[in-house]
């Protein structure tokens, strides 16, 4: 009970962890000095610019940067146990690390820190590699043995936080970002062609490709161990889906409830000023809803708005801050020139281009967001996890067209092409025109052409090839969970990773702010893949679940409306605001140096200008391509590497 007693009192609120980015690399066959490492992390700043740490030994150099969240002096990364031979940088935050470390107190670990940090090094240090799948939180790490001349890298589950590898011979280079591997003097910037396909079919690279050639994702939930040159990879959790058909909406509803009240109360655990994004969605309001029943005091909510256009989700995001008595805080993101300027520093930060457009409103939520708070919660995953795409409707409404003659879906379409072309955000026309095209499509390949951008036909025009390969060819046997599971598996797999995730990481981390987003608690993550699918979308309800849940909690109007989703109006604004930055970047001359058609991405932007086609969202990515390769000096051939590294080192 003393024992018990004098936990207690040594646990206060300021004990919580920091969010940083990692880089290093191994060196068993080279001689790197200390100053590239320290270019690696300096690369890294952004995310962590409160304090920068070095390991450097014989065979590995290590870098970590750090975002306070607290003034912590014992957090300073890297960090070593006590006789020196394991150390560790790490980048993410492990909310049950009080359980692990009072747990590791007993099995006689002494701590010199109240740090999450060295509680994930003694957790290695007990249980190797099962010390991964006990961890609850969001998370990219590098552990190093000196004795075993042992490196292990391992991500979170869901992907929440990247992690970039590169094998040069039997070394290895590694870091949070891409740009933290190019401060390596082995790494080539060489694009990738075959992950530019899928770049420009799904609007984000799916792992472990990336658009640069010899540079890999680590896929989540996986690990990574280099011993002595010699390199082994797994995974310490794999997505399953596993309906409990016993599952009641109420027993789902009670156990969602209790699962959110204790993940948004762990996501809230901060010693500095902490608040929320609210859209006015279902996602972020319910977050709203749990956070303030755990707030003792008023939060603070940020959202962003577009005054005057049919889009704006203002009056709903209002009624949920009112209704809450939060302090709300708005951006307007109106046309202007600020819009241009901000896309092009945006292909600084992104690493890998965002083709998704969304990216844009997040960039300036968190720069908003930055100014008043360091930290806050966020509604994605649930999408993913309970159906919230409209997307899934229409893989059932595809089923149902599965025996109409082709010829009459190809009708149908060329009769939808000669409707009028809108200028909002994301139109019937625009849906119609998608969900008929779509259609022709086998169902896997259909669900993500119709979450992507450039059709196969598009993609062969601007690549000059004349069968570019289908992405949906990566994943050709989906698990028999179910007609809506099956692509919910799919989305949690990809496209909440590699898009979802990949923006809001990026965007907030740019500007330094730390995003927790409380739906991918793990114990929601295995939940939603129990519960069962007529709970997940249910006739054109989707979220069911989550929705019902919710029923009695929010404004009726937010459980009422329909799905947004955070995006821009591009169709519109390259035809306004973004059209000279676009001509200005997507020029004849920077196409053929990319080895693109620039027939076909000029013929592409002038059916956009002349309203014969809504081409935003194949725009927008085309665009945000051409400014990151230029912004990083990403070459297409080995001739114009060696001229770019003899240029650099002159």
């Amino acid at each position: 009970m003393v024992q018990q007693i004098q936990y207690l009192l040594n646990w206060s609120l300021t004990d919580v962890p920091n969010l940083c980015g990692i880089a290093g690399f191994t060196h068993k066959n080279s001689k790197l000095t200390r100053s590239v490492i320290e270019k690696a992390t300096g690369c890294l700043h952004h995310r962590g610019p409160d304090q920068q740490g070095h390991f450097v030994s014989d065979t590995v150099s290590l870098g970590a940067v750090r975002l306070k969240i607290l003034d912590l002096a014992g957090g300073d990364q890297p960090i070593q146990t006590p006789d020196g031979d394991r150390t560790i940088v790490f980048n993410g935050e492990i909310y049950n690390y009080r359980e692990l470390r009072k747990e590791l107190e007993e099995l006689g670990h002494r701590f010199q820190s109240q740090s999450d940090t060295e509680v994930v090094l003694h957790a290695w240090q007990e249980w190797d590699m099962g010390c991964f799948p006990r961890f609850r939180g969001m998370f990219a790490v590098a552990l190093w043995q000196q004795s075993e001349k042992r490196l292990v890298l391992a991500r979170d589950r869901m992907g929440i936080k990247p992690l970039y590898i590169s094998r040069l011979g039997q070394d290895l280079v590694f870091g949070s970002e891409l740009k933290a591997l190019f401060a390596h003097p082995g790494v080539e910037r060489v694009l990738n062609t075959t992950a530019l396909n899928y770049y420009l079919a799904l609007n984000y690279v799916p792992f472990p490709y990336t658009l640069v050639e010899g540079i890999e994702k680590l896929e989540p939930g996986g690990w990574l161990e280099w011993r002595d040159g010699v390199i082994q990879t797994g995974a310490h959790w794999r997505l399953y889906f596993d309906p409990n058909p016993e599952m009641t909406l109420d027993s789902g509803k009670e156990e969602l409830d209790g699962l959110l009240r204790s993940a948004v109360k762990d996501h809230m655990i901060s010693d500095v000023p902490l608040g929320i994004w609210l859209s006015g969605g279902l996602d972020s309001s319910a977050i709203t809803h749990y956070a303030a029943e755990a707030s003792a005091k008023k939060l603070q909510t940020f959202s962003v708005s577009f005054h005057g256009r049919t889009f704006d989700e203002s009056p709903y995001f209002r009624q949920v801050a009112a209704h809450y008595g939060t302090e709300h805080h708005e951006f307007d993101l109106a046309p202007g020139e600020n819009l241009a300027s901000a896309v092009q520093q945006m292909a600084h930060y992104s690493d890998e281009p965002s083709a998704d457009a969304g990216a844009l409103p997040v960039w300036f939520l968190s720069k908003m967001c930055r100014k008043h708070v360091t930290v806050a919660l966020s509604g994605e995953g649930a999408d993913e996890l309970f159906g919230g795409y409209t997307t899934y409707v229409a893989d059932r409404y595809a089923r149902r067209l599965r025996y109409v003659p082709a010829f009459m879906k190809r009708l149908a379409l060329r009769a939808a092409m000669k409707l009028p072309v809108s200028d909002e955000k994301i139109s019937f026309e625009y849906k119609l025109k998608r969900f008929l095209a779509g259609s022709l499509l086998a169902p896997t390949e259909a669900h993500m052409f119709w979450n992507g951008a450039c059709s196969k036909a598009e993609r062969a025009a601007v690549l000059g090839l004349e069968n570019p390969t289908s992405p949906a060819s990566l994943w050709p046997e989906l698990p028999d969970v179910g007609s809506v599971n099956k692509f919910l598996y799919l989305d949690q797999l990809l496209y909440l990773p590699e898009d979802i995730l990949y923006k809001c990481d990026r965007m907030s981390m740019a500007h330094s702010l730390e995003i927790r987003p409380p739906f991918l608690d793990p114990r929601i993550v295995d939940f939603a893949a129990s519960v069962p699918e007529n709970l997940k979308v249910r006739g054109g309800t989707l979220k069911y679940l989550l929705r019902e849940l919710m029923r009695d909690k929010l404004p009726k109007s937010v459980l009422r409306r329909k799905k947004e989703g955070f995006d821009i109006p591009a169709h519109l604004w390259f035809r306004e605001s973004l059209r000279p930055l676009l001509q200005d970047t997507v020029t004849a001359k920077r196409a053929r140096e990319a080895g693109l058609q620039w027939d076909a991405i000029d013929r592409l932007m002038l059916d956009h200008q002349e309203r014969r086609v809504n081409a935003g969202y194949q725009l927008w990515g085309l665009l945000t391509l051409f400014l990151w390769m230029k912004e990083w000096n990403i070459q297409t051939n080995r001739v114009q590497v060696g001229l770019l590294a003899k240029s650099l080192s002159s």
